[in-house]
C-alpha cells in the first residue's frame, strides 16, 4: 500500500511553523510513513533553510503526486504569497495571516479534491489572522467553513492516551454551566462516533468525574450524581461503551495503562494538563468530523523564539507520523 500524502500548511512565516516543518522533513522517520507535501512560500522556506544552515532542497511541485520523498527533500507546492521583506519574525502581521490563510485553503482545496488524504497543521497566528481581514478565531473555525463540516470535534493524543473534551475555550465558571445530562450524553455520542471513524468501532470512553474523588456522594458536590452519572447510564441503556463518573486524578492514567481507549474530558484544563504533563512536546492535537483527517501540531506561534533556529519539531513529527497512522482506519 502507497504511504498516504500528508499535506502541511506552513503556518505563519512569522511564526517557527516554517522552522519546525523543515526540521521534520529531515528526519527519515517521517518517510518510512508519509509522502510529506508542503503548502507554503518558497521563499519563507529558503529564508528558513538559512537561518537553519539546512542543506535542503525545495521541489516545487504542482500536484502532490508529482513529489520525490526522501528526507531533505522538500516537496513545496508553492503559492509565492509572501517574501521575507513582507513580515518579521515575532511580530503579528497582516501579510502573514493572509498568507497563512491561504496555505489552509489551498490544502483544504487539495484534500477535498483526493488529492491528499491527511493534513498536519502548523501554528497560525489569532492576531494575524484578524489583521488580515479574514474573521476566524482559529484553524478548527476555518476547517469547518471550508468544507461546510457542522461541530467537528476536537481529540488530544499522546502515546495511546486520547482525549476530548465537554466545553475548551471558555471560563471555568462558564464551562461548569455545561456539565450537564444532556450535553455529556451529545457529546459522548461525538466521540464514540469520533472513535470509530478512527478504527476503534468498539471503543470504550471513559467520562471523567468533576469534583475530587468523584463528588464521595454528595460530600464535594453533587454533579456527579444529578447530572454525569444519570448521563452515564442512559448511555448505558443503549448498549454503548461508557463508563464513569471516573475520579479525574486516575482516569488518565488508567487510560494511558489501556483500560480506555479515550476519556471525556468535562473542561479545557483537566485534559491539558493531563495530556501535556504526560507528554509535553508529544501531545497532537486530532480535528474530527471534517471529510479527511487533520491533525496539529499542540503549540503555538511560539514569537518570543522565531527566526532563531531553537524550536523543537517533536509535536510537528508527531502530527505528521499520527496522520499517516489513521490515514487507512479513517472514516469521515
Amino acid at each position: 500500500m502507497s504511504k498516504p500524502l500528508i499535506g502541511i500548511p506552513l503556518g505563519d512565516p512569522a511564526g517557527i511553523g516554517p522552522e519546525i516543518v523543515v526540521k521534520a522533513l529531515l528526519n527519515p522517520k517521517i518517510y518510512t510513513c508519509a509522502r510529506p507535501v508542503v503548502i507554503g512560500s518558497a521563499a519563507v522556506l529558503r529564508q528558513t533553510a538559512e537561518i537553519l544552515r539546512a542543506d535542503i532542497k525545495i521541489n516545487t511541485i504542482a500536484a502532490p503526486k508529482e513529489g520525490n520523498f526522501a528526507p531533505g527533500i522538500v516537496n513545496l507546492i508553492d503559492l509565492a504569497n509572501i517574501e521575507p521583506k513582507d513580515y518579521r519574525h515575532g511580530t503579528v502581521g497582516a501579510a502573514a495571516g493572509r498568507a497563512a490563510y491561504e496555505y489552509i485553503r489551498t490544502a483544504t482545496e487539495l484534500a477535498l479534491d483526493g488529492q491528499l488524504a491527511a493534513l498536519a497543521t502548523t501554528p497560525i497566528n489569532k492576531e494575524a489572522i484578524r489583521a488580515s481581514g479574514i474573521d476566524f478565531i482559529g484553524h478548527t473555525e476555518m476547517l469547518a467553513a471550508l468544507t461546510k463540516t457542522e461541530n467537528p470535534l476536537t481529540m488530544f493524543q499522546t502515546g495511546n492516551l486520547r482525549i476530548f473534551f465537554l466545553s475548551r475555550h471558555l471560563s471555568l465558571r462558564a464551562a461548569l454551566e455545561l456539565v450537564t445530562k444532556e450535553n455529556i450524553i451529545r457529546t459522548a455520542e461525538q466521540c464514540l462516533q469520533a472513535l470509530a471513524r478512527l478504527g476503534f468501532a468498539d471503543g470504550c470512553l471513559a467520562i471523567a468525574a468533576l469534583n475530587p474523588h468523584g463528588g464521595e456522594h454528595g460530600l464535594f458536590g453533587t454533579e456527579e450524581m444529578t447530572e454525569i452519572a444519570p448521563a452515564v447510564e442512559a448511555l448505558q441503556a443503549r448498549g454503548l461503551n461508557v463508563e464513569g463518573p471516573v475520579p479525574a486524578d486516575s482516569v488518565f492514567h488508567l487510560a494511558r495503562t489501556g483500560l480506555y481507549d479515550a476519556v471525556l474530558s468535562l473542561y479545557h484544563d483537566q485534559g491539558h494538563i493531563a495530556a501535556k504533563t504526560a507528554d509535553f512536546d508529544r501531545t497532537v492535537s486530532l480535528t474530527l468530523g471534517l471529510p479527511f483527517l487533520r491533525t496539529s501540531v499542540d503549540h503555538g506561534t511560539a514569537f518570543g523564539i522565531a527566526g532563531k533556529g531553537i524550536a523543537s519539531a517533536v509535536s510537528m513529527e508527531e502530527a505528521i507520523i499520527q496522520a499517516a497512522s489513521y490515514c487507512p482506519h479513517y472514516r469521515p
